[in-house]
């Protein structure tokens, strides 16, 4: 099972008991190989979550884990909060944080540039409109965005 495979995996066994906790998934990692493997699992509630959600979600998913044991090998497993400058990857994420200010890198230029900082103004399931300093307003398709994530603004 490929790496992407065995993350899918991992999240079809553990998404619905975080769910049932009031808690989501934001992301799955598996980074390392045998003895050294870390699988990180990113969660989210409505208000942020707490250093208890993130010991109770462990202890809930680890138990899981080990009935299903998706993961051959042995393993370290880290539960934390995506962060205040979170990864945005789906349509969803940026949906989720309209308001909000973002850095955005894009695989190919737009208006000559390819490194946006803004806030996000609209967020669709095809594009993006950030709000750039001066006024400025631009359409990102999700297609050519490379990374994003939130800005961490005072």
């Amino acid at each position: 099972m490929n790496k992407g495979d065995l993350e899918d995996r991992i999240r079809e066994i553990i998404e619905p008991v975080v769910n049932s906790m009031g808690i989501e998934v934001d992301n799955i990692e598996l980074a390392g190989s045998g003895r050294r493997t870390v699988l990180r699992v990113f969660i989210d509630k409505e208000g942020g979550v707490t250093i208890e959600d993130c010991e109770r979600v462990s202890r809930e998913i680890e138990a899981h884990l080990d009935v299903a044991d998706p993961i051959a090998s042995s393993y370290t497993l880290e539960v934390s909060s995506p962060g205040l400058d979170r990864p945005l990857r789906k349509a969803g994420d940026f949906k989720k944080f309209v308001g909000k200010a973002a850095r955005v890198i894009t695989q190919s230029p737009i208006e000559n540039q390819t490194f946006f900082i803004g806030e996000i103004l609209e967020a669709g399931d095809d594009s993006i409109v950030m709000l750039l300093p001066k006024d400025k307003k631009v359409t990102i398709p999700h297609t050519n965005i490379s990374r994003a994530r939130l800005e961490v603004t005072d």
